[in-house]
Formats: structure tokens, sequence, C-alpha cells
């Protein structure tokens, strides 16, 4: 199973760029800034401990906000509130370690999807003895780099294994899927977990690496015999928020996943300056700009409050790394999120000639 999940996790844009010399971080913090937008009236509640002060919903409408989620034993909590001042009141809530502003990322980009000529490399060759007739598996590169097909021929599948893939939408329809699907869920406000968009399905394409059905046609997943929990916590046209990812991560917890998936992720500067949303994320001529440093030092400690939930109960828990060549070793500044949280297996993508 993890050899598949290695493969598909650098995946988190499709717009793949190599780093620019000198200035390419300073460039790469300015434009994760501006993208990385704060949502004024939704916050994150994280607890001192893993579990939630008592009486919460009464103590925070108390603040002047509305609970909307509990996550016990994660030790968060998700409100809203249209006052400026709710951060400060709910912070002083006793049990509460610290009051955030949720915020909005842009995941990938659906648009920027390249298409590749189907050529088959003649140095690309899958072991013949696996006897595979999926129509694209001689083109399926990745599966020689890790060799699967070798574990196939041992009989590891994945059978017995349930894996969760946080995404955008699903083709919840597919061939080359549907059998392997036995739940689907959307944390994305306005839109089910079924894609619906015009540009590249993200989803779909990850949900494929990690288990597309062994039926002959199409391509073949790394891991065939694996079930699917397809959970939708970005759009269809790729931004999300981070508490709908803790909220995904949270369900595929209560439905017993074995791993968490997530080809997603933003690179966030720990020292900026962030655009606010002003409770109107449709209408940006209203923006402002603040600086909040402290709130996205405690956004890491929220996922990784979730990430750690996660594998206390067993689920291991995979994210990209990202593709934006960003070189964590020398701008201590930047951080990744998901990838950079506790309990996460970081993975970065390869290339076709990494088997050879």
């Amino acid at each position: 199973m993890s050899l598949g999940l290695v493969l598909l996790a650098g995946c988190s844009k499709e717009d793949i760029r190599v780093a620019e010399p000198q200035n390419s971080l300073s460039n790469a913090a300015t434009a994760n800034s501006e993208t990385v937008v704060r949502r004024s009236q939704h916050y994150i509640i994280l607890s001192s401990t893993d579990q939630l002060p008592v009486d919460l919903a009464s103590q925070t409408q108390a603040a002047n906000g509305t609970l909307t989620e509990q996550l016990p034993g994660a030790g968060l909590a998700l409100a809203t509130s249209s006052d400026p001042d709710f951060a400060a009141k709910a912070g002083r809530i006793t049990g509460v370690r610290s009051v955030i502003h949720d915020f909005s990322y842009q995941g990938y980009n659906p648009e920027a999807a390249r298409g590749v000529e189907a050529v088959q490399d003649a140095d690309n060759t899958n072991p013949a003895s696996t006897g595979d007739n999926d129509r694209f598996f001689p083109l399926q590169w990745g599966h020689t780099a890790i060799q699967a097909p070798e574990a196939w021929n041992t009989g590891a599948r994945g059978q017995g294994a349930l894996v969760a893939v946080l995404d955008g939408g699903f083709d919840l329809t597919h061939p080359d899927l549907k059998a392997n699907i036995v739940g689907a869920e959307s944390f994305v406000t306005g839109e089910k977990a079924q894609f619906v968009g015009s540009g590249f399905s993200h989803g779909t394409h990850t949900a494929g690496t990690i288990a597309a059905v062994d039926n002959n046609i199409g391509v073949v997943g790394v891991a065939p015999d694996a079930k699917l929990l397809l959970v939708k916590v970005l759009r269809d046209g790729g931004s999300g928020s981070f508490s709908w990812m803790i909220q995904g991560i949270y369900y595929a917890v209560s439905k017993q996943a074995d791993v968490i998936n997530m080809s997603l992720g933003a690179a966030i500067p720990r020292n900026s300056k962030f655009r606010d949303d002003n409770g109107t994320p449709n209408d940006t001529s209203d923006d402002t700009w603040v600086n909040e440093t402290k709130e996205i030092q405690e956004l890491l400690v929220a996922i990784s409050k979730a990430t750690t939930y996660a594998t206390k109960n067993g689920v291991t828990v995979i994210a990209s790394a990202g593709n934006d060549a960003n070189n964590g070793q020398r701008d201590q500044d930047l951080m990744h999120i998901p990838s950079g949280a506790t309990s996460v297996i970081s993975i970065s993508a390869t290339g076709p000639w990494a088997g050879r």
C-alpha cells in the first residue's frame, strides 16, 4: 500500500515548475501569502488538551459566537462570529489554548493540467508475469518505478485496506473507480462529492492512482483491491479551507480508514501579511491586509492536533510535499501544510526516469 501512496502524494499542483535562482523563495512566499486568505468570520478553537472544555457551546455563545462543529479527542472545534473581538473573548474560556481564524487556500489549479501525448516508452516495461491487460497499463511508468507489479506477484494488492482520499471532487461513476468506492462525503459548502467542474478532476486522478479497479480497461491502481473512501475538502476549482481539511481527517478516522491520503496543501510564510476577506469571500474589493504570524503558527498546531488524533487511532497519514521546489532547509520561514504537520509522512513527486 505505501508504495502506491509514495508515488501519488507529491501531486499537490499540476503546474510543476523549477525554482528560479536567488529570489525564487521570496517570490514563492509573496505569491502564497496572496493566495492564502483569512476568513474573518470563521474560527478554529484549539483546546489545551485533546478534550474540549465542558459546555463549550454555551460559552462560545456568551463570547458572541456560534459553535458549528466539535471534534472531541482531537481537541478542536469550529465556530463562526461577526464580532471582531470573538477570538479574544473565546480565548479566555477555561481550557482553551487559542482561537484563530480559519484560512482558505488554493490547493491546486485544475485548469493548469497539462496534456501528455500517449506514446509508450520502450524502456518502461512492466513484468509480463503480471498478466495485466488494462489498456494504459504499459504507460504507467510509476508502477515500474516502485516495483508495484513485483508486489502484485506476491499477492500484495491492497486487499482489506481502506484508503481515505482527501481531495477535490470525484467522478463517482467512473468505471475504473466505482467498484472500489465504499463511501463519499463532502465538507465543501455548496458542493457535493461528485465532480461537476469543467477542468481537470484531480480527485478522480488521485483516487485512480491509488485503487483503480483491475478491470481490463483504462488504468490499474497501485493497490487495485483496496477500497476507497472519497472525502471532498476542496472545491472543484481547487480551493478550500483548512477547517474542511480538519473535518475530513476527523471523518476518515470515524470511518476507520487505514490510510489518509492528502495530495494537496499550501506553502505558507510564517511571517507575512495575508488578505482578510472581511466576511465577503466572493468579493475581493474590500479585502484588507493583516499580519497574523501567531495565527499562522497556531494553524499548523491545529492541523497537527488533527493528524496526531488520526495516528493515535491507527491511521497512516500521507501528504504531498508540494511541487513548488521550495527549499525548506534554506528558508525556515516557509512551512507547508499539511505535510509539515505532526505524524504526517511527507512525500514528494518523482519522474518517469526514476525506474531506469
